[in-house]
């Protein structure tokens, strides 16, 4: 007789499969997109095309070379789960190649490579912006001007936009500025007596600009966590390490050190804690490895941000956790029902 190999759990409900998973993910992050928009103009609706298109066509031919279901593996939508991740991360204005250098990464090397969806041990999203930042740190640093824009009303039109992404502006230069962390992570080029009013100059702006950013996100992961797709662990533990980070060190030297607020309204930290950090393959499954986990991410940013090489630290903060992951998990496994304690790793002597 012929059996069925279906992993567990076994009872699922309707409605509830991996790709209705992923399009509310996909969903979730619609105000942040709304808003991006607002603010940088239609770049980020054109990444987030050209990262479709390249993560499907890449998805579409390992799939063909590895001899499996294209169609099949194409409607769980995680491959667009990915490229739509990517599309808002990376700049506005970054050239087209950038962007395919990225998912193509992600989707062959980091996802495929290990055998798809679920074998993944590190986020694919996250490794395709790790690479492109280092290899190409200047287009990756060109991010719109968005105090200019909101205070003048102007912003690169579609067809501008289109410009500066497939053939580079004469003048993008004009329009690009140093974000909030950017000029934070560079106030120590500037002399002693105006460090401080750098500083404050720069939380006025994260405050005016990139909070409706990460008061999107904000959004669309309350929505994730109504709908069960996550749990609370994660994006809390991420955002209150993060907190008492900035809030311990402002405390002691308030006039080098940014406020609690100018990290959590700055950068990717909504965006991270809530749909990178919580991807379910690569990062922690117990309640308490997932508290673990994400502490650890949200003290990384913290430290990329003020002593790292980088602005900003979600892509590194998230990757270095995969790393730990499996190990956390190991140690951190809920008691067994009809045991009396949780296992809590291997003792001498004992048989693996």
């Amino acid at each position: 007789m012929a059996l069925l190999r279906i992993s567990s759990p076994h009872t699922q409900r309707a409605g509830h499969r991996t790709s209705w998973v992923m399009q509310m993910v996909i969903l979730a992050t619609l105000p942040g997109i709304a808003v991006q928009t607002w603010l940088f103009g239609w770049g980020t609706l054109i990444n987030v095309m050209i990262a479709s298109i390249a993560a499907l066509l890449c998805e579409a031919a390992i799939l063909s070379i590895r001899r499996r279901s294209v169609a099949f593996f194409l409607k769980d939508y995680s491959a667009l789960l990915t490229a739509v991740l990517l599309g808002v991360a990376l700049p506005p204005t970054v050239p087209w190649w950038v962007t395919v250098t990225a998912v193509s990464f992600a989707i062959i090397f980091a996802k495929q490579l290990y055998g798809g969806l679920g074998n993944n041990p590190f986020n694919p999203a996250m490794v395709g912006y790790a690479i492109v930042l280092v290899s190409f740190p200047v287009p990756m640093s060109q991010w719109l001007g968005v105090q200019s824009i909101v205070a003048s009303g102007e912003s690169l039109s579609f067809l501008q936009s289109l410009q500066a992404i497939f053939h580079h502006l004469p003048n993008i230069d004009g329009y690009t500025m140093a974000t909030p962390l950017d000029g934070f992570k560079n106030k120590d080029l500037v002399d002693s007596a105006t460090a401080f009013q750098t500083i404050e100059a720069l939380q006025s702006a994260s405050i005016n600009s990139w909070l409706w950013v990460n008061m999107a996100y904000l959004v669309g992961g309350v929505g994730l966590l109504w709908l069960r797709i996550i749990t609370w662990h994660t994006p809390v533990a991420v955002l209150g390490a993060l907190l008492i980070m900035a809030g311990v060190f402002h405390l002691f030297d308030m006039s080098n050190t940014a406020t609690p607020l100018f990290h959590l309204t700055t950068g990717a930290a909504m965006f991270g804690a809530f749909f990178i950090a919580t991807d379910p393959v690569s990062s922690c499954t117990s309640n308490r490895g997932k508290l673990i986990y994400g502490a650890g991410i949200g003290i990384l940013i913290y430290i990329i941000r003020t002593w790292g090489g980088y602005p900003d630290g979600v892509a590194f903060a998230v990757l270095l956790m995969n790393f730990s992951a499996p190990l956390i998990d190991y140690y951190t496994q809920p008691r067994t029902y009809g045991h009396k304690k949780a296992k809590k790793g291997l003792k001498i002597g004992e048989d693996n």
